[in-house]
Parts: structure tokens; sequence; C-alpha cells
């Protein structure tokens, strides 16, 4: 049986140099969505949205998924990485320790549509080496269920006898990161370790989960028994986001995540004393 726990709303915001985003974040309570922090959605034809993009800038103690639809952005990092993401791409970058680093779209105007998911470090990891992985989209396996298509962004996926693995694995997490593309009215089931969070973003159309229909721009996270059905009367696009939860003190400011207040302290001081990224 699946049940829907939460129910958080995307909503407006601006980051970078302005850039006009829809964010999911909990209200405090980060369990809601460990072992991930936070969702944000890029989508708009007008140049004067997101053009500006998002000049060098740190982040410590997590990793995030950088997943385009829609358009082309630059990343440029600290440790000398140059990736374009594209249409279908992705870029999947595990700050650690420290990493400086720029997000720039290639194009001032028509259709931009991309998503960034900010995924949790245990507390062992948070200090780990930076690593970045740009992912064209020929990296990210595809795979038709009845007439649905589902990339593999991050994970496995089970389907019959075979199982389908993402390009980005072995993390303490095992996080699942599926974008669904759903299409008719077969409904589409999919296994899911029961050990583990699972979450639904619903980006357009309209779906069924648990016999309740979400809203678009809205995050859902489930309870589930290790396995979740949904369904559509027509087509829908969605994320699936799931994971293993770390039930570990979370303590954000602005781009670092630790588990105290000292370790932003010591974050902050790093960054203004330029060892951030220091080896």
């Amino acid at each position: 049986m699946t049940t829907i726990r939460h129910c958080i709303p995307a909503r407006p915001a601006s980051d970078g140099a302005g850039v006009k985003i829809k964010r999911v974040v909990p209200t405090g309570d980060y369990s809601v969505m460990d072992p991930f922090l936070m969702l944000d959605e890029i989508r708009s034809e007008d140049g004067s949205d997101y053009a500006a993009g998002f000049p060098a800038h740190p982040h410590r103690g997590f990793e995030t998924i950088t997943y385009m639809r829609q358009g082309q952005l630059e990343h440029q990092d600290h440790m000398g990485n140059r990736g374009v993401i594209s249409s279908g791409g992705a870029q999947w970058m595990t700050a650690g320790r420290g990493v400086i680093h720029s997000e720039m779209p290639l194009q001032q105007d028509g259709a931009f549509h991309g998503f960034q998911l900010w995924l949790n470090l245990p507390a062992a990891e948070k200090m780990r080496a930076a690593e970045y992985h740009n992912l064209e989209p020929g990296d990210i396996p595809t795979v038709l269920v009845g007439k649905h298509l589902i990339r593999v962004l991050g994970g496995n996926l089970t389907v019959g006898t075979e199982i389908i693995s993402g390009p980005i694995r072995n993390r303490a997490t095992a996080p699942q990161v599926w974008d669904i593309e759903m299409k008719g009215d077969a409904p589409l089931v999919l296994p899911l370790d029961a050990a583990m969070a699972c979450l639904l973003y619903l980006y357009e159309g309209k779906v069924e989960v648990a016999g309740e229909p979400l809203r678009e721009a809205q995050l859902v996270s489930l309870e589930h028994r290790g396995e979740i059905t949904l369904r559509t009367a027509n087509s829908a696009r969605l994320l699936l986001l799931a994971g293993k939860p770390l039930a570990e003190p979370v303590v954000q400011y602005g781009p670092f995540v630790m588990n105290s207040r000292q370790q932003i302290e010591t974050a902050i001081q790093d960054y203004q004393a330029g060892i951030l990224v220091a080896e």
C-alpha cells in the first residue's frame, strides 16, 4: 500500500544573478526529503528570466545533480573542469570539502528547462574530495515500459528480469533519480527498495498515485512497501527521487550544508580566507 505523507509546493524564487526559478525546500524539517535537500526547476522561453546565470559561487557538504530537459548550460569549476549540459544531458557534482563553480546558459533566449537537485552527503563524507561528472544524453539509459519512457540518471531500475543502471552509482544514499514520461492509460508499476524514501515531482500533465491526483510543481513524499503505481489518463512527466535516509542533523547556510553550526562557521571562514578548496 502506498500513501502520500507530505506535500511541498514549489515556490517562486530567484538565485544566481537573478535567475527565476521554482524551488522546493522543506520548512525546517529536512527529514521530509532525506536524503535530498532541495529541488529547483527553471522553465522559461524568456531569456531575461535565466540568461544571467549563476556566476562563480562555492559549495560544501553535499552533491548537486543538474539535468537539462531543454537548452544548454555550461559548467566551469576551480578544478579546471568544463562541461556543457545539452538537452537531455546532466552533470553530477560532489562538492565534498569544497568546490567553486559557475553555471551559465549558452543562450540568450528561447526555451530553457532544467532541474537542479541537492543530495546530502553522510557526515563521514562531507569533507571528501570534490568530484565532477559531465553526462551526455547518450550516457543516460532510457527504457520503455509499455508506452512509458524512463530516463535513469542515477540508481538502478528493475524491469522484469533486467536491471537498468544509471551512470552514477556507489553512493552511500543509493540515490535513484528517474525522469518519467508517461503515455497512455496503462498503469506504471515501479519496484523500489522498501527501505528507501521516495519523492515525486510532477512537472507536466496529470498523474495519480495511491488514488490521489498530484498537482503540478508540487513535491510529494510517499510511504510505500516496495512498489509504486502511477496512473494517467493521457500523459504526464515527472521526476522520481528515492534514496536511503541519513537521519543525521542538517544545518544549511546558503551554499553550505553541514551537521552543526560550528561546521557552517568553519566553511564560511574557509571561504573568506580563500582555503575552502585548498588541497
